[in-house]
């Protein structure tokens, strides 16, 4: 644990579910955070305990990943307060149910501006410190919906979930001889606020209960995957099954199987 002392994690969407948890993991191993939401009350409340239980030192910086220029000021406030970032977790995400035409495009514009461009551009504006220093960490959170075939609705988030996917295995290759590693977490169904923001609460809920993980488990998992090199971690045995048939059984078959299930719980 000594190695992490003296180093300092940012963590996005940090008020709850995974990224909550994740502060907790990198808290726990030594790390100093900076956490970022859009909630500033759930931030301190979670900054206070932070501190009290691991003695750490814990930032918070509010802000809102779906504004144009969040990013820039985010990385100024941090700068302004002297502080390098050894570590990112680009968690900040949520869902759009429903069919793609069913929203404004203004919506759509945020969804991608919080889940593709912001990641993209945090880890743009973070990399070169890391690499000049010779460290760092960057886990970003993707889900199992980026690995296999889509159904309908949620016509983004598995697509943009794709994309983590791919830019992380590309950067992994491009800085794993300077000191930094990057690894794209890809969950399944994990016990979060993620469901109850899209409403989808009540349908999720009817899946079985082996299909779920907690969000403890998940960031524990993902710190130990990020530590270990790994570019893709898929956490569970349930869900790295899923993923590997997907990729061994014909697309078309997959997807249809998938639609099937997924008609039950999302809304197109």
């Amino acid at each position: 644990m000594d190695g992490f002392y003296g180093r300092t994690a940012l963590i996005t969407g940090a008020s709850s579910g995974i990224g909550a948890a994740c502060a907790e993991v990198f808290a726990a191993r030594g790390y100093d955070l900076v956490i970022t939401a859009r909630r500033e009350d759930r931030l301190r409340a979670a900054a206070e305990r932070l501190e009290r239980q691991h003695g750490r030192r814990v930032h918070v910086i509010v802000g809102d990943l779906s504004q144009r220029h969040a990013v820039e000021t985010l990385c100024d406030d941090i700068a302004a307060r002297g502080i390098a970032i050894d570590a990112l977790v680009n968690n900040a995400g949520y869902g759009l149910p429903g069919g793609y035409s069913r929203s404004a495009w203004v919506e759509h514009d945020a969804f991608l501006q919080v889940m593709v461009v912001a990641v993209a551009e945090l880890t743009y504006r973070l990399l070169p410190g890391m690499v000049e220093r010779g460290y760092g960490r960057i886990i970003n959170i993707a889900s199992l919906a980026g690995l296999v075939p889509p159904s309908a609705g949620h016509t983004l988030y598995g697509a943009s979930k794709a994309f983590v996917i791919r830019f992380s295995q590309s950067l992994a290759a491009e800085v794993q001889h300077q000191g930094v590693h990057v690894t794209a977490l890809c969950p399944g169904f994990t016990l979060s606020e993620f469901h109850d923001v899209n409403g989808m609460r009540a349908k999720v809920s009817k899946l079985p209960s082996f299909m779920w993980m907690d969000a403890p488990t998940v960031a524990r998992l993902g710190f130990d995957a990020v530590e270990s090199g790994d570019p893709i971690y898929i956490p569970g045995r349930v869900n790295a099954a899923i993923a590997r048939l997907s990729q061994l059984l014909p697309a078309a078959l997959v997807s249809a199987v998938n639609h099937r299930i997924s008609r039950k719980f999302r809304r197109v």
